[in-house]
């Protein structure tokens, strides 16, 4: 099976395309855009049919294997905290530290923190009630309020697994999970920063169309304390530190070096974050409790057909060897970590979900990593950070997440495109110019 450079590239960009459209203009489910792309793509190269199947079948299998746990547990834990009121006590603490004069951004702080563990949109949904009452009580803007909680949770959305994008984009370059998230977290706090710099700028004169919706409150003895709603996010996040610098420091030994070694493999920090949730309630009713850990299911069952689909599209696309014909082209070598950035950033746009954008350009790059010079683990790993921050922008109509900050913090289109749009455009660039500093530190 030998095919021409251009015959590839053609069909690799009628692959993209087909995905772009269904997923956009005709809001067929990604699953099957992707699943449509890889037989596009695979018979737009002359693959047997039964070659095309067995790759899409091998890729789909090894996402499964390497994030599957991952997202479903990671998905467990933000539904747990979200029904235990935990994500709540969060930002009440980070609120009643931060004063009134610093509300706005600690409405970011607790974006920030609560999405590391809960989908920016589930997120987005629980704390909005807190937006309205805090600008009421402050004076500041109710748009600056929402944009810098919005863009707090989008920061680390696009950036730090078990968010479902950089999960599959860190397993199809293959990149440790746990560099992944501390080097994620490093470079998603500018990301806030910036978010919320530009909604105190362009949201200080801008008043909310309407009143947002106050969200019911749970009373304080219904509500957990502030250690236990902190201890299910951040004992997942040291475990995971403490085991990648002894991944580092190789000359460790011992049989606590095998503990934590266990203990700070995603998989195990994630299920000590779910058992630590349940701390945060007292009386489980075995009915909830089935209803939500069936929720959880639910929910992670959706994001990984995605995922598994991205990997399947991945393993066709590598049976291509386009990285082959694409390592010819002198000019791409010198691009480094700014083609994925680029490529991510068309397909983010485009397409409006960063979750299928950064799988479908992971898919692409992982055979041209040698070719851009990234084929180190440290090229890897900037390799996913620079398509992180390339999902970051530009979210605009047709972002889901979008409507969702509209709808619940009543804010017109233009308000949205002014304030929030040109927010992730801006964090999209700052996040990226983070990655190129921290590339000289790590690929001197």
């Amino acid at each position: 099976m030998t095919n021409s450079f251009l015959q590839v590239l053609i069909v690799l960009l009628i692959g993209i395309s087909v995905i772009v459209v269904l997923t956009a203009r005709y809001h067929i489910h990604a699953f099957f855009a992707l699943l449509i792309a890889c037989f596009i793509v695979g018979f737009g190269v002359q693959m047997p049919g039964e070659m095309i199947i067995v790759s899409v079948k091998d890729g789909f299998g090894n996402i499964m294997k390497s994030l599957g746990f991952i997202i479903v547990l990671g998905t467990t834990l933000g539904v747990l905290l979200e029904h235990t009121g935990s994500t709540k006590v969060m930002a009440a603490f980070i609120l009643k530290k931060a004063g009134e004069r610093n509300a706005a951004f600690a409405m970011s702080i607790t974006g920030f923190i609560v999405g590391l563990p809960i989908f920016c949109d589930s997120g987005y949904i629980v704390l909005s009630g807190l937006t309205n009452p805090v600008a009421k009580r402050t004076g500041v803007s109710a748009v600056i309020m929402s944009v810098s909680l919005a863009t707090g949770l989008y920061s680390v959305h696009c950036l730090i697994p078990p968010h479902p994008g950089a999960a599959a984009a860190a397993g199809t370059i293959g990149v440790d999970i746990g560099k992944l998230v501390l080097a994620g977290i490093l470079v998603a706090i500018p990301a806030m920063i910036t978010g919320h710099l530009w909604a105190v700028y362009a949201g200080k004169k801008i008043m909310p169309v309407r009143d947002i919706h106050p969200v019911i409150v749970e009373t304080e003895k219904e509500q957990p304390s502030v250690i236990k709603s902190f201890l299910p996010v951040l004992v997942p996040i040291i475990l995971i530190a403490i085991k990648s610098f002894l991944d580092i420091e190789k000359d460790i030994a011992g049989w606590w070096l095998s503990l934590f070694n266990f203990l700070g493999d995603p998989v195990i920090a994630l299920s000590v974050g779910v058992i630590l949730a349940f701390n945060c309630k007292r009386n489980w009713k075995k009915e909830v409790l089935g209803r939500l850990l069936s929720e959880s299911v639910e929910k992670a069952g959706g994001i990984l057909v995605i995922i598994g689909a991205g990997g399947a599209f991945g393993a066709v696309l590598a049976e291509t060897n386009i990285g082959g014909h694409f390592s010819a082209i002198e000019s791409l070598g010198s691009m480094g970590i700014l083609f994925p950035f680029l490529l991510t950033f068309m397909l983010k746009t485009a397409q409006g979900s960063s979750t299928v954008a950064i799988i479908t350009a992971a898919s692409v790059v992982q055979p041209l990593l040698h070719t851009l010079g990234l084929e180190t683990d440290n090229g890897r790993l900037l390799c996913v950070l620079s398509m992180g921050a390339g999902s970051m922008m530009i979210s605009h109509a047709n972002d889901a997440y979008f409507w969702v900050i509209a709808k619940f913090s009543g804010l017109d289109m233009k308000t949205m495109l002014r304030v929030y749009s040109l927010a992730t455009l801006f964090m999209g660039l700052i996040t990226f110019l983070m990655v190129y500093l921290l590339s000289f530190i790590l690929m001197p």
